[in-house]
């Protein structure tokens, strides 16, 4: 029963990779066993599950109406275990989709207390600041920033994350501290995957709103880059105040008209189509929601 348990699984990481090798390298295995694994599948099953062709590997129609259904029975089955066991047991293979920043700062110093609540429990962090496909990745849970695309992925509002503009002192001090909205257009702005805005960012104080668009001489496509090169005195930074917080708080970033309101962002826990949400990233996304100030504020 194990084996062909393990087998149903390994089908399903093909299924949503297209890729025999790269289900291997999750699993530990190399090429020829999960294609000899999947043929072997195939003929218990008396049907072909996948064409084969040398860019990919695609579900048949059969395929695909046996991914629905085998899904649905080890869902149910790992559902049923949990009950079994009780709630405070949570075991097998947790995948956590999030980006870089978030996962380092945030996450990581916090969840080997959850951890070690569960001990039989494995998770794997699928670190990176490009959204990820969660059915590709095999993701059961990710933590995304912003307001999301119209998708048949079930969501959950965790709150909102308040956004600051931030700056270094010696960068301040050389261009000068912004004391008014209206001033921002005389400064260069660090541009980072957080903080582009293609229609600007809004500012709001007192009733008013002002809407200004940061010019920028350096980018970067991760925020830990932005947020470094906003310390090393490149410009100004619009950013979360999770990916600025340690730096804020040892002087090496300062807030930049502070006395008005950025827009804040929504951060929602956002589970795969089509897939009953399992007990142990419902439980990880209760943990770090009491757990990280940021998901809350």
């Amino acid at each position: 029963m194990n084996d062909k348990l393990s087998t149903l699984r390994l089908f399903v990481r093909v299924a949503r990779t297209s890729s025999f090798s790269r289900a291997g390298r999750e699993v530990g295995l190399s090429q020829p066993s999960v294609s000899r694994q999947i043929a072997e599948l195939e003929a218990d099953v008396g049907t072909a599950l996948f064409v084969r062709s040398t860019r990919a590997v695609k579900l048949t129609e059969a395929g695909a109406d046996y991914l629905t259904r085998v899904e649905a029975i080890l869902e149910a089955l790992e559902e049923a275990d949990h009950v079994a066991r009780g709630s405070s047991d949570l075991r097998g293979h947790l995948r956590v989709a999030l980006s870089t920043s978030f996962g380092i700062r945030e996450v990581i110093p916090r969840i080997g207390r959850f951890m070690a609540l569960h001990p039989a429990l494995h998770i794997e962090l699928l670190m990176s600041d490009d959204r990820q496909d969660l059915i590709a990745e095999g993701a059961d849970v990710a933590i995304r920033f912003g307001a999301l695309p119209d998708s048949s992925a079930r969501s959950r509002l965790l709150g909102r994350s308040a956004r600051l503009l931030v700056a270094s002192p010696d960068y301040l001090a050389k261009a000068g501290r912004p004391l008014e909205p209206a001033d921002l257009g005389r400064h260069t702005f660090v541009i980072g995957p957080s903080s582009a805005a293609s229609l600007g960012w809004t500012l709001r104080k007192d009733g008013r709103e002002v809407t200004f668009r940061g010019e920028g001489r350096f980018m970067t496509s991760v925020n830990e880059g932005a947020t470094a090169a906003a310390v090393a005195g490149l410009g100004i930074l619009t950013v979360g105040f999770w990916g600025c917080r340690n730096e804020i708080a040892d002087g090496r970033l300062v807030r930049v008209l502070e006395d008005w309101q950025l827009e804040s962002v929504e951060v929602h826990a956002v589970f795969p189509p089509g897939r009953a949400s399992r007990p142990a990233a419902r439980a990880l996304i209760d943990y770090l929601v009491k757990e990280v100030a940021p998901i809350s504020a």
